[in-house]
């Protein structure tokens, strides 16, 4: 596995697979979604092993730090030997319980809700959401 002295943010992010493309890695970079000690950091920062990246992606937040330099893309099994996720817990779980939130759903044609109704449904969202932080 070949590695290098010096390697962009932009290709590391891409090649251990946080992005699906150089050019959103690069745009998250230029974004402000990338960040080393809570700097923003252009695409073009060199990476050195040992530092520890913020990266923004969605609604979702991660904490790498750099464990290997990787220069090209690989499968995702090779890649976890170049990189550690130092995501807080509570951040993960936060993230997968957005996807379990209570669906609600109306019956088709019931109109729309009543007051008494929609204050229900905003103390049901309100609720779960607050309990979950």
């Amino acid at each position: 596995m070949p590695e290098k002295e010096k390697l962009r943010i932009d290709k590391y992010l891409w090649a251990i697979r946080i992005f699906k493309t150089r050019t959103l890695a690069a745009d998250a970079c230029k974004a402000g979604r990338v960040k080393l000690d809570g700097q923003n950091i252009k695409p073009s920062h060199e990476v050195k092993v040992g530092e520890v990246y913020q990266v923004s992606k969605g609604i979702e937040r991660k904490v790498i730090r750099v464990t290997g330099l990787l220069e090209n893309r690989m499968d995702a099994k090779s890649v976890v030997n170049f990189f550690a996720d130092e995501t807080p817990v509570e951040h993960t779980i936060q993230y997968k319980t957005m996807f379990h939130a209570p669906v609600l759903k109306r019956e088709r044609g019931a109109g729309r809700p009543t007051k008494r109704e929609r204050r229900e449904i905003d103390d049901m969202k309100e609720n779960f959401f607050n309990d979950t932080d």
